[in-house]
């Protein structure tokens, strides 16, 4: 799955240390599909040498206006049309504040000025000190170029090269490139909300012990990029798993059933559309002791347990998704029968979308299969990358809220 497939990316790099995080990120961009062309300031050139950035991009580097190789001597008119977008990292604070005052003195901010603007998009990825960045004239700077259509792609937070922390970092090459991927996708959720479950819960027994199952919640935070990627606001209701949260995506973690049923409930009132992924416990301890409960040779202690509340019913009968405000998609993880299984948890919850995998054959795996269950029957997506999935799942989500709708 190259996300950048047919795209060509005009990647500037102006003067900052932050030059090297862009090898990488080149190297990225290329392995999901995009052509990179690369243009460096004069003062770029001291961080990173233009032959290492050629050697990444398999391509000329240019850096001078003046470079005889463009044969109408128009590198800035060329390199621009050929763009799908320019993507400048780093950008200077002195790079900005030229780009505001509409200054063309080198071939990166000449390109930038002469560019199409209605066709080939400008992002920015800052860097610089934090002193810097927190400065009134780079704030300014950062509005006025938003207000001129240019996209700022934010900076990061952490320990700087003049040995500082605060914020001005750039992006890491990682980030910057789910930042691309998200841009260049189809809007399909703009202006919903969604709120998005994801991974097990964790009922306690006594202090270190507890019930759980196996999902990683790699499902659940795909649908959360995915969703964010087609425009939607999203907050992630997370169970315990060690996984990043996407760009762009608001986390709340849980640990318990009962957590989790209050952050969701939380959540709804704002929310458009709910995707229940997660694979929450459908018992917990009725008493879960306070201290560590230890072997003694009597065997297992006995154990009693309570149901959990039912989060996805709840939500789903609701006075918000009986009137439409609240579209709810609910998952089953089963160990067989899956259409049966999944065709009566549909009618039990009262849901328009049930999605039903295997659970054995997806938990804690990067990939699955999915069946899609509504009132009309079932359509079974073959197996693909978790991410693939919950595009195709958000993009059949967006349909039916279009047809909704109507």
């Amino acid at each position: 799955m190259n996300d950048l497939a047919g795209k060509h990316i005009v990647l500037g790099l102006s003067g900052g240390i932050a030059c090297y995080k862009a090898a990488e990120l080149c190297r990225a961009l290329l392995k999901e599909g995009a052509t990179v062309q690369v243009v460096m300031t004069e003062a770029a050139a001291q961080f990173i040498t233009p032959v290492t950035m050629q050697a990444l991009s398999q391509r000329s580097v240019y850096g001078s206006q003046w470079d005889a190789r463009a044969p109408n001597n128009m590198a800035h008119i060329n390199l621009s049309r050929e763009a799908d977008a320019i993507l400048i990292a780093p950008a200077s604070a002195d790079f900005m504040a030229k780009l505001v005052q509409g200054r063309a003195d080198d071939l990166l901010s000449l390109m930038c000025l002469a560019r199409p603007m209605d066709r080939v998009p400008l992002l920015i990825a800052p860097a610089m000190n934090r002193e810097m960045w927190d400065h009134p004239a780079t704030q300014r700077n950062r509005a006025q170029l938003q207000a001129d259509g240019a996209h700022l792609l934010g900076v990061g937070v952490g320990e700087q090269a003049c040995g500082e922390t605060g914020d001005g970092r750039m992006l890491e090459p990682q980030e910057l490139l789910q930042d691309l991927i998200a841009f260049f996708s189809p809007k399909r959720l703009a202006g919903q909300h969604v709120l998005v479950s994801a991974g097990p819960t964790f009922e306690a027994m006594d202090p270190v012990r507890g019930i759980t199952n196996l999902s990683s919640g790699k499902m659940g935070f795909a649908i959360a990029r995915a969703a964010q990627e087609a425009g939607a606001t999203v907050t992630l209701v997370a169970g315990p798993v060690a996984l990043a949260t996407p760009r762009g995506v608001q986390r709340v973690n849980v640990v318990s059933a009962l957590d989790m049923m209050a952050a969701c409930v939380a959540q709804a009132d704002q929310a458009t559309v709910f995707i229940a992924t997660a694979a929450v416990a459908d018992w917990r301890p009725d008493n879960a002791a306070d201290q560590k409960i230890k072997k003694d040779g009597t065997g297992m202690p006995q154990l009693g347990f309570v149901e959990n509340p039912d989060i996805l019913a709840t939500l789903a009968q609701s006075p918000r998704a009986a009137s439409g405000e609240l579209f709810c998609v609910g998952f089953a993880a089963e160990s067989h029968d899956l259409l049966a299984h999944a065709t009566a948890k549909r009618a039990r919850k009262k849901v328009p979308l049930l999605v039903g995998n295997i659970g054995p054959a997806t938990f804690g795996q990067d990939d699955n299969a999915l069946l899609l269950v509504d009132a009309n029957g079932a359509i079974e997506i073959p197996r693909n990358s978790k991410l693939a999935l919950a595009r195709l799942l958000v993009a059949d989500i967006a349909r039916r809220l279009a047809q909704q709708s109507v």
